[in-house]
């Protein structure tokens, strides 16, 4: 079961919720490396060095110490860091909703995303909340203190729960300014607009996250396995170089045909396509069962009145010679048999049969 890494609630006006956060993400599937000595392959360990004593000490007698100044030091606890006066320590506290906007570059810069589970008392109004966010198509702006850092972040309704994201402070967002970026966007032609929309147009679908996958892991874990069975590593294929100046217009239809190319290889066969098997000549049937006929239960069952019937286009001789070329599991139902008045071939009949050949 999950375990919970912050326990609070989510406060807005005279409102409040209790909630658990649990993390949303997990790196467990990573690929983990441990240093070793390179001479004897034995595992390093990282231990407490203290310089004045020269010697090894342990976690347990080591403190929290914040540089004031050049070597100088004040030690915090963990009882200083409950009595920091803000409201946020133990609560969601929201300060404002506003209007979903993909194209505030304040909450694109997003650190890690919890998943919040409201207490049983407060499952009403979590609930409520997170259908009103919703229906209006807002997101919630709030603050939290997590890991003894206040936090900045937005509260949004995520499947049958509500997600919260962190974000970083618009202080800690660097400027564009800082890039070698053109003052004025490039001129484009005509037809090179209109073939990159063509390309992109050609790439759009419908997003499916299951359809993606850690391929450097796969790739890593099969250097580390070959590895390990004494093999030495495959060598990848040479990769094309990509710092050529190259003719864009090229670029852009070798790019919509190898899109087109691999749509068309993914797409299934039309369901109006036959894909029964081609018939047999009859000369590789020798000597084998007869293949069953394809005359099927419903329309036995249809074709029963009219077997045997005066002007009939199908007459019972015709249709028990069909029939029993068909093999056994293909035999019509007694009762329609009989309406029919076709031979019998009870087990009794059959007998006879072969007493009288006997």
């Amino acid at each position: 079961m999950a375990r919970a890494m912050w326990k609070g609630a989510i406060q807005f006006g005279l409102v409040t919720i209790p909630v658990k956060l649990y993390l949303a993400t997990e790196s467990s599937y990573q690929v983990r490396f441990n240093m070793l000595h390179e001479k004897d392959l034995s595992r390093i360990q990282m231990k407490t060095w203290c310089p004045v004593d020269e010697a090894v000490i342990s976690r347990s007698e080591t403190v929290k110490g914040y540089e004031y100044a050049p070597d100088q030091y004040v030690v915090i606890t963990d009882e200083d860091l409950e009595k920091v006066p803000l409201k946020t320590v133990r609560s969601i506290e929201i300060e404002q909703f506003t209007k979903v906007d993909p194209e505030d570059s304040n909450t694109r810069f997003v650190k890690q995303a919890y998943y919040l589970e409201p207490d049983k008392i407060g499952r009403k109004a979590f609930y409520l909340l997170k259908s009103v966010l919703a229906d209006e198509g807002l997101t919630a702006i709030c603050k939290v203190v997590i890991k003894d850092r206040e936090a900045l972040a937005s509260l949004d309704p995520f499947a049958d729960t509500m997600i919260l994201t962190t974000l970083h402070w618009p202080d800690e967002i660097r400027s564009t300014k800082e890039l070698d970026l053109p003052d004025e966007e490039p001129e484009y032609k005509p037809a090179e607009l209109a073939m990159a929309r063509q390309l992109v147009s050609a790439m759009t679908g419908e997003f499916d996250a299951d359809a993606y996958h850690d391929e450097y892991r796969d790739a890593l874990m099969k250097v580390i396995e070959a590895k390990v069975e004494g093999h030495a590593p495959a060598a990848p294929a040479p990769v094309e170089e990509t710092g050529k100046l190259v003719d864009l217009m090229a670029a852009l239809e070798a790019s919509v045909k190898a899109s087109k190319a691999a749509r068309d290889a993914e797409k299934p066969v039309a369901s109006g396509i036959s894909r029964r098997r081609p018939s047999r000549p009859a000369h590789l049937g020798q000597g084998r069962r007869p293949r069953r006929n394809p005359v099927g239960r419903a329309e036995a069952g249809s074709s029963s009145s009219a077997i045997g019937r005066p002007g009939s286009t199908t007459t019972s001789g015709s249709r028990w010679t069909a029939c029993s070329r068909a093999g056994r599991s293909q035999r019509v139902p007694r009762s329609i048999r009989r309406s029919a008045g076709w031979p019998s071939t009870s087990r009794t009949t059959r007998s006879n049969t072969s007493t009288s050949k006997g």
